[in-house]
């Protein structure tokens, strides 16, 4: 089963609401070659980019959270926290 870009972004919005919080943008796409969600955070001038695994995306999906996207997203909040 696949899922489309906007539902992976609608998830993961969900469960890290400090990404509104925090007014960090999140754009994300599909990498037909990498088999793999891009995932871009954004804020002010600072940026980045990570990817999410097909499955990690349908689990995250499947309500079981993402602890590697969550490890990527924890880092960037408190980057900007710290700022």
């Amino acid at each position: 089963m696949g899922f489309t870009p906007a539902a992976v972004r609608e998830k993961i919005m969900a469960m890290y609401p400090e990404l509104d919080e925090n007014k960090i943008i999140v754009s994300l796409e599909f990498d037909v070659a990498k088999d793999a969600y891009i995932v871009k955070f954004k804020k002010d001038r600072h940026e980045m980019t990570t990817h999410l695994e097909k499955k990690d995306a349908e689990d995250c999906l499947r309500n079981i959270k993402c602890v590697y996207l969550g490890a990527q997203v924890g880092q960037f909040i408190k980057n900007f926290q710290m700022a």
